[in-house]
């Protein structure tokens, strides 16, 4: 059952993180207004990977500390739970609630180049989702390393 549940949380990190990582990328790459409409269409349809993972992460991840017997006596595991929950609101209260905006912004127009507006919005969205993907990737770190801290 462990060895199950563990799969399953793995999958589930792969679904937020690899979210996490390849949206902004994905969305930086458009140079034209058509191109981040049909962007924020495809992100838009595949966000639910993400939504499901996180869900999936969340309820596993109690799972195994609680077969593990684990519960929160270990730091790497705490700071780990610390970081997502940071992670989790820089993502809800931060970055979505931006990118909400420009995918308003950007449906609303109908010429071919970026406004200025668009690309001021994205260039401020860099660095919330770089912390993001900072905090993932050190989620990870502490996940597969465990450290005694």
């Amino acid at each position: 059952m462990y060895g199950l549940l563990l799969v399953l949380h793995v999958l589930a990190a792969v679904a937020v993180i690899g979210t996490a990582f390849l949206v902004p990328l994905i969305r930086r790459s458009a140079k034209t207004a058509a191109q981040l409409r049909f962007i924020f269409d495809i992100t838009a349809k595949v966000a639910w990977f993400s939504k499901i993972g996180g869900a999936v992460l969340v309820l596993t991840g109690i799972w195994l500390m609680v077969i593990s017997e684990a519960g929160f006596t270990q730091m790497w595991l705490n700071l780990s739970i610390l970081l997502s929950l940071i992670f989790v609101v820089t993502l809800g209260g931060l970055i979505e609630p931006r990118v909400k905006r420009i995918a308003q912004i950007v449906s609303e127009s109908h010429g071919h180049e970026l406004s200025a507006d668009v690309g001021l919005a994205v260039r401020k969205l860099a660095p919330l989702e770089a912390t993001a993907q900072l905090l993932t990737l050190a989620v990870t770190v502490l996940m597969v390393v465990k450290p005694m801290l």
